[in-house]
């Protein structure tokens, strides 16, 4: 594969649902995760691609959660993602956005695009756990929102790894231009 090349400018790593709770649902997978990510965040701000950091959040109570969204339901009922944060390991500075958001695509409900833009930022790396949640939603709506897109494999995850190996050589080989975290690093070197 021909490594892409970018322009640091206007390029920013998406990191959505690297968050306690989320990560503590997969023990087993979470610290080849956090290493892979970790080393896709060190090189991003070498080379001084914007970070923005994504989590699912919820009020106490679940208000913003409907009893028609059978997805935030099931979140209802594991009465998480109220008090987490992004995983220590990834090391957040403050200079890198924490967006909050009340379902699965980063971009629902959130202020991202408007921040993205502002910014003049057209390319996104994309990584993160689920597959079949933030990962399919965000993708979905940053190609029909005309982002040039990029999403790491080997950063993001999820339980299913037969649905997870298929979007990635379907909806977002179709979508986006999948790379190994090799070849995200080369391009980020």
């Amino acid at each position: 594969m021909q490594i892409p090349s970018i322009v640091p400018a206007r390029t920013a790593l998406v990191v959505m649902h690297y968050q306690t709770d989320i990560l503590a649902l997969f023990p087993k997978a979470a610290p080849a995760l956090l290493a892979n990510t970790r080393k896709l965040c060190d090189a991003a701000r070498a080379r001084n691609v914007a970070i923005y950091f994504a989590r699912i959040h919820f009020s106490p109570g679940y208000p913003e959660v409907s009893p028609l969204n059978r997805n935030g339901q099931r979140m209802k009922q594991l009465g998480l993602f109220i008090d987490d944060q992004i995983a220590p390991e990834l090391g957040q500075r403050d200079t890198e956005p924490l967006i909050s958001a009340h379902r699965a695509s980063v971009f629902f409900g959130t202020d991202l695009q408007v921040r993205l833009s502002a910014q003049g930022i057209d390319t996104l790396i994309m990584v993160g756990i689920a597959s079949t949640g933030v990962v399919l939603s965000s993708v979905a709506y940053a190609s029909d929102a005309d982002f040039r897109l990029f999403t790491v494999k080997d950063c993001c995850y999820d339980p299913d790894q037969v649905v997870h190996d298929h979007l990635f050589s379907t909806a977002f080989d179709s979508r986006t231009t999948v790379l190994s975290l090799d070849d995200a690093l080369s391009m980020l070197a």
